[in-house]
């Protein structure tokens, strides 16, 4: 896994949705009842830029067609049969960090 340091992280004891670019990929940021989680900014559903969604019940809204994702697992609501990635935060020193696996760590190889 390989550690990106994030631009900026907002306050996270304010809510906030926002969308930064790591390792290459579009990443949600979304601070939420004191919590920061790191997801997929695009919803698997129809392409909807997940970071102009909303949270409600420590879900993450999409805007197109109110699809939604938990926060502690990326998994989409009953019935739904999809999910978003999740990714780890760390906090350093210098600043916030969000770990991204590469595709053969993936599918199992190191």
């Amino acid at each position: 896994m390989k550690w990106y340091k994030l631009p900026v992280v907002p306050d996270p004891q304010k809510p906030f949705i926002t969308k930064v670019k790591a390792g290459g990929k579009n990443i949600c940021l979304v601070g939420y009842e004191g919590e920061v989680f790191a997801l997929s900014a695009k919803c698997p559903h129809a392409g909807g830029d997940l970071s102009e969604g909303w949270c409600r019940d420590g879900k993450l809204i999409c805007p197109f067609h109110r699809y939604a994702y938990s926060l502690q697992t990326g998994k989409g609501d009953s019935g739904q049969n999809d999910y978003i990635d999740k990714y780890p935060l760390e906090v350093r020193d210098d600043g916030w960090y969000v770990g991204i696996e590469g595709f053969w760590e993936k599918i199992g190889f190191s």
